[in-house]
């Protein structure tokens, strides 16, 4: 009987021991899953704003209580992988790139990306005049090697993992990147 009570101690000892290493990895975990998560930037797409390996964090959650905007960078889940564009076209919004000027419903919209060169673009030949209800036009900031709106057609906001913009490897390019 002594010898029950005593491996019955010696478990909750243990236990009592162990959980808060239990929690923290459990709660690692959740944060990595639902809040957090490294990405890597594959391939040229992206450049010169990012170059392919950087390694930055997925903001999961912020777009659970704030819209997406133009020019966010974004993390987007196609059936094959994940890729990383930046938000140009918003839903019900007309977009005309002409003579390398971005145009939003006819006004004139400056990028925050200097040195960009975009092809004549109008996002009635994706099919639809205004961009869908729930859905983005979104581009690489190098446009003449991005799969991007232009070839895969509008995002839907389902498929929008969330914000990034925190560079954290390679070392010298750490930093925020807009």
């Amino acid at each position: 009987m002594k010898n029950n009570q005593k491996n019955s101690q010696n478990i909750k000892s243990i236990v009592k021991a162990l959980l808060p290493y239990v929690l923290i990895i459990v709660g690692v975990f959740l944060v990595k899953l639902w809040i957090v998560t490294p990405v890597v930037v594959n391939g040229t797409s992206m450049y010169p704003t990012l170059h392919h390996q950087d390694v930055m964090i997925l903001n999961r959650t912020a777009y659970w209580f704030n819209a997406i905007k133009r020019f966010d960078i974004v993390v987007i889940k196609t059936e094959d992988e994940l890729i990383i564009k930046r938000v140009i076209g918003l839903p019900g919004e007309h977009v005309v790139y002409q003579n390398n000027k971005l145009y939003i419903n006819g006004k004139r919209v400056q990028e925050n990306v200097k040195n960009l060169k975009t092809d004549d673009f109008d996002s009635e030949t994706l099919g639809q005049k205004k961009i869908p209800k729930d859905a983005y036009l979104v581009l690489g900031d190098n446009r003449n090697n991005s799969q991007d709106s232009r070839s895969i057609g509008f995002i839907k906001k389902n498929e929008i993992l969330g914000k990034t913009s925190l560079v954290i490897f390679p070392l010298n390019r750490i930093g925020f990147k807009e």
